[in-house]
């Protein structure tokens, strides 16, 4: 029987990528983003990969439709054994005291109470099902502090402690969770950041040693790893994948 994986933000970037290359080792995916049209154009890549895909719009920040894309995805296979949980925001680059209070809430609600409500509802099927794996996406704004990133930093070092405290609660039951740490790498979301932060692209990339950005092919290739079971006993850990970018740190 063909493995299931819920990806969250699976209409663009690494979710994207990650949905195709699950696809390609024949796991049928559920996409979940906001943007129907994104979401519409995963499927079809993965379908093209060769595996079967649904697509499920859901707003990551409330937890009633973060149940129905897991409920949904359940109704569909059966099951759920990998979870991507990539959904997220970077926000608009203002130094933390001019950000507005209603962009805080957002982050907060889409990068974080996104990540713990998925967490939350696809463990529970998992558990139920005698384990799975997931993996949460931090950042490298979640390994360092990093300025004008101030509340997005803040969610991804809450990625990182929720990732550590389910391995220590629930590794003994089956499930594996891993976090990817990415600097920064050429999704739209960063693309249409350092479009409005243009000077902040130049730091990024000549702070990484490798002189470059990421790709999400790169950090597909990761995520995949740690879903499946060539990674059995990688638990609890924070992979980072920036060319030595918080290295240096």
């Amino acid at each position: 029987m063909s493995k299931v994986a819920i990806v969250t933000g699976g209409g663009s970037g690494l979710g994207q990528a990650t949905a195709v290359r699950l696809a390609e080792e024949g796991v049928n995916i559920a996409v979940v983003d906001v943007s129907e049209k994104g979401g519409n154009e995963t499927v079809e890549k993965v379908k093209n990969a060769g595996a079967d895909a649904i697509f499920i719009k859901a707003d990551v920040s409330k937890a009633e439709e973060v149940k129905q894309y897991v409920d949904k995805t359940v109704e569909k296979y059966g099951q759920i054994d990998y979870f991507f949980n990539n959904a997220g925001i970077s926000g608009s680059g203002e130094y933390f005291l001019n950000t507005k209070i209603e962009e805080i809430e957002q982050i907060v609600g889409i990068n974080l109470l996104g990540a713990l409500y998925g967490v939350r509802y696809v463990a529970d099927v998992m558990l139920k099902n005698g384990g799975g794996a997931i993996v949460n996406t931090a950042s490298s704004a979640g390994v360092i502090g990093q300025d004008s990133v101030v509340t997005y930093s803040a969610t991804k070092h809450g990625i990182i402690g929720l990732t550590k405290s389910m391995v220590a609660e629930y590794a003994k039951d089956g499930l594996r969770l891993n976090a990817i740490a990415p600097g920064p790498t050429e999704t739209p979301m960063v693309k249409a950041f350092y479009e409005a932060n243009p000077e902040m692209k130049e730091n990024a990339e000549s702070g990484i040693p490798q002189k470059r950005l990421g790709t999400p092919e790169e950090v597909a290739e990761l995520v995949t790893f740690l879903l499946t079971s060539k990674a059995e006993y990688i638990n609890g850990e924070v992979i980072r994948i920036d060319g030595g970018f918080t290295n240096t740190k």
